[in-house]
């Protein structure tokens, strides 16, 4: 099984800025995050997916709001 182009949950995450418990709850909560291809019990993020759900949603800045 060729399995280029998916992250791990740890990789995902990463690449993301967030932990795996984040991820697992962007994908259950957020209607346009990229669902996950499951091995056995494993998860495996498309790359391309996640790259693309991260331009749409720039990372929130946390702390000052301008004003």
């Amino acid at each position: 099984m060729d399995l280029t182009g998916y992250l791990t949950s740890d990789e995902a995450a990463a690449r993301l800025g967030i932990n795996r418990q984040s991820l697992y709850n962007l994908a259950n909560r957020s209607p346009d995050f990229p669902k996950p291809k499951k091995i056995g019990r494993t998860s495996l993020w498309p790359e391309a997916g996640v790259d693309a759900w991260r331009a749409e949603h720039p990372k929130r800045q946390k702390g000052t709001s301008g004003g």
